[in-house]
C-alpha cells in the first residue's frame, strides 16, 4: 500500500474517537503526562502499547534507507497500534512525543479486553489495526531486505514465509545465485542472516509473541490450518488458555489457495490468505497464543500433564491437545523429483509462483479442487495450462463448478489417465515428460510444474505414540474402538478423541474426515465441547499415575 493509500482510507486508518469511547477506554488504562522528545515505543520492542492522544501530539515514525520518518502524527482523540499491540509481537513503528501533553496508555492485555467487551470500540480498533498493518506491509522502504537468486528455492522459501505471515520486506532479485550466502536477509536492526531457516527469521524479526514454557495450558494446538484456527477461537471464546503451534503460516494447505468459492457465506469466494487471516486475527482476539515455524517433533504421552517437544529444544505442557497438522500433497515416484523443488516444482499456487511463470506454459498434476483452483488461477496469466491426471475423470475429486469452468477454458488442457514420467534440466527444470494411458509420451517445454496430487497425514513426529490405520491417519472416535481395542479408561472416546485421554485430532489428518475446509473448520468447533467435558479429568490426572501409551 502507497502512502496514497493511506490517504484514502484515513478516516478508518485514523479515526478520532468520541468523548465517550475515551471515557470507556480510560476505565482500562491510566493516564500519563508525557513531554517532548520522549520515546513511547521504539521499533522492535514488545509488548506493544496502545497510546490515546489526550492533549498534545505524537508522531509514528517507520524506518526508511534515509532514517526514520514520520508516517502519521497522532492528535487529540486518534491513537496508535496496530496488529503487533495485540498480539504481542515485535514493534514495526517507533512512538514518539512531538508536543507535551497528556496520554492515556493501555497494554496487550488490557487492548484485548476492550477487544472482547466493548461491541463498538472493537471494531474500530480492529479495522484500524489491520488497515495499518496492510499499510505497513506494502511501504517501499524501511523494511527488512531479501536479497536473494530468482533461481534459488531457499529465496522463494523466504518470499512465501515473509509473505504469509504478513511481514513487511523488500525483495531484491539477483541473476545468478551466491554459493553459501544467497539468499541473505537484511532485518531491520541491520543484522544480516545468510540463509537463515524459517525459524531464524522469526526470531530476528520477532514474529512471536513470548511463551513461558513453565506454563500449563489447558490447550495446545498443533496445526494452524482451518481446524486448528477453528479450534483456537471457540477455545479461547470459552475461556481457555490456548497455545497454537504452527510449523510455516497460519492457513495451512488452504492459506495458500488463491479462492475458495465453496466456503460457506462467501459467494464471490475468499481467497486462502484472507481466510487464514482473519482467522488468525480472530483467535488473538480473544487470547491464543500462535508461534510460527515451530513445529512439535514429539511429545511425552506416558504422563499428564502431557509434554509437546518442539523444534527449537523446549517442552510445553497442556492438559489436553488437538493435533491438525493437516496431510501434505504425495511427492511423484520420478528420479531427481527435489533436484526442482523450488526451481520449477512447486507445492502451491500463489501469486509469488505466478509471477514466476508468467506468459509461459505450466502442468499441474492432480485432480482435486486445489488442482482446479490452481488451474483456474494461472489460466489467467500463463499461456497455457496442462493438467495431467491419473484417472479418467475428474468429477470423483472435484466440485462440479471447478469442472465446468475448466472445460470452458480454452487456455487449460485436460490429459487423463496420464502421469509424469521424466523431469529434464540442468540448474533449473527445462521440460517434462508425461506418459498416457497407451504408454506413449509426450515431452513439452515445460519450465514450471505444480504437484497436487492426493496427500498423506502429518503423522511421522507422533512415534507409534497414537493408533494410525493402514495409511497413518489417525484413528478417532468409534472408528478407534472398532479397530484398536485398547483404551485406558472406563468411558468410552468421545468423537475425534484419539488413543491417548485428552488427545484430540481434527481435519485432514483424521482418519475418516472429509478433505474440505468447512469440514475441518467444523470438527474443530466440535471438538471444543468434548475438551470442556475432560478437563476436569486431565486436570485430576496431572497428579495421579501415568497413563500407559496405547500403540497401533
Amino acid at each position: 500500500m502507497q502512502v496514497s493509500v493511506f490517504e484514502t482510507r484515513r478516516e478508518q486508518l485514523f479515526p478520532v474517537l468520541s468523548s465517550d469511547q475515551i471515557e470507556r477506554l480510560r476505565a482500562r488504562g491510566r493516564v500519563r503526562h508525557v513531554r517532548m522528545g520522549e520515546e513511547l515505543l521504539r521499533t522492535g520492542e514488545r509488548p506493544g502499547r496502545l497510546y490515546v492522544v489526550l492533549s498534545g501530539r505524537i508522531d509514528v515514525l517507520v524506518p526508511s534507507r534515509q532514517g526514520d520518518r514520520t508516517l502519521r502524527t497522532v492528535s487529540a482523540g486518534e491513537f496508535t497500534g496496530e496488529i503487533a499491540t495485540l498480539v504481542g509481537t515485535s514493534s514495526l513503528v517507533r512512538v514518539q512525543v512531538r508536543d507535551s501533553g497528556n496520554v492515556l496508555e493501555l497494554g496487550e492485555a488490557d487492548v484485548r479486553q476492550v477487544l472482547q467487551t466493548d461491541e463498538e470500540l472493537s471494531e474500530t480498533l480492529l479495522r484500524a489495526f489491520i488497515l495499518r498493518r496492510v499499510g505497513l506491509v506494502s511501504l517501499e522502504d524501511g523494511r527488512a531486505a531479501l536479497i536473494g537468486s530468482l533461481q534459488s528455492p531457499d529465496t522463494l522459501r523466504l518470499k512465501e514465509f515473509l509473505t504469509r505471515n504478513a511481514q513487511p520486506f523488500e525483495a531484491v532479485d539477483t541473476e545468478d545465485s551466491i554459493a553459501g550466502e544467497s539468499p541473505v536477509l537484511l532485518c531491520r536492526s541491520g543484522r544480516a542472516l545468510k540463509n537463515p531457516s524459517n525459524h531464524e527469521v522469526a526470531v530476528a524479526l520477532g514474529m512471536n509473541p513470548d511463551i513461558d514454557a513453565t506454563d500449563v495450558y489447558d490447550l495446545v494446538i498443533v496445526g494452524g490450518g482451518p481446524a486448528g484456527l477453528a479450534t483456537a477461537v471457540y477455545a479461547t471464546t470459552e475461556g481457555l488458555s490456548t497455545l497454537v503451534l504452527e510449523t510455516f503460516a497460519p492457513g495451512g494447505q488452504a492459506g495458500s489457495s488463491s479462492r475458495i468459492e465453496n466456503y460457506l457465506g462467501f459467494p464471490n469466494g475468499v481467497s486462502g490468505p484472507a481466510l487464514a487471516g482473519r482467522a488468525l486475527l480472530q483467535s488473538q482476539k480473544f487470547g491464543a497464543l500462535v508461534s510460527v515455524a515451530t513445529s512439535a517433533i514429539s511429545f511425552d504421552c506416558g504422563r499428564r500433564p502431557y509434554r509437546v517437544r518442539v523444534s527449537d529444544g523446549s517442552s510445553l505442557q497442556a492438559h489436553t491437545i488437538v493435533i491438525a497438522t493437516g496431510a501434505q500433497y504425495r511427492q511423484l515416484s520420478v528420479e531427481n523429483l527435489s533436484r526442482y523443488v523450488g526451481v520449477g516444482v512447486y507445492y502451491a499456487a500463489t501469486h509469488l509462483e505466478a509471477r514466476l511463470c508468467e506468459g509461459e506454459e505450466v502442468a499441474i498434476v492432480g485432480g482435486g479442487n486445489s488442482a482446479g483452483q490452481a488451474a483456474m488461477f494461472l489460466a489467467a496469466t500463463c499461456r497455457h495450462v496442462h493438467l495431467v491426471v491419473r484417472s479418467s475423470e475428474l468429477s470423483a475429486s472435484m466440485s462440479q463448478y471447478l469442472i465446468r469452468r475448466i472445460e470452458e477454458t480454452p487456455r487449460i488442457s485436460v490429459h487423463f489417465r496420464s502421469e509424469i514420467a521424466a523431469l529434464h534440466g540442468e540448474d533449473r527444470l527445462q521440460s517434462i515428460v508425461w506418459r498416457d494411458e497407451d504408454g506413449r509420451e509426450h515431452e513439452r517445454s515445460i519450465r514450471h510444474v505444480f504437484l497436487m496430487t492426493g496427500a498423506d497425514p502429518r503423522t511421522g513426529w507422533l512415534r507409534n505414540c497414537l493408533a494410525l490405520d493402514k495409511k497413518n491417519f489417525i484413528r478417532t472416535g468409534p472408528d478407534l474402538l472398532a479397530h484398536t481395542p485398547q483404551w485406558s479408561l472406563q468411558r468410552p472416546p468421545h468423537l475425534f478423541e484419539t488413543s491417548m485421554p485428552g488427545i484430540f485430532a481434527v481435519g485432514d489428518v483424521r482418519s475418516g474426515s472429509v478433505k474440505r475446509v468447512a469440514s475441518a473448520v467444523g470438527e474443530g468447533s466440535i471438538c471444543v465441547q468434548f475438551l470442556h467435558r475432560i478437563l476436569p479429568e486431565a486436570r485430576a490426572a496431572a497428579v495421579e499415575q501415568p497413563l500407559q501409551a496405547t500403540v497401533r
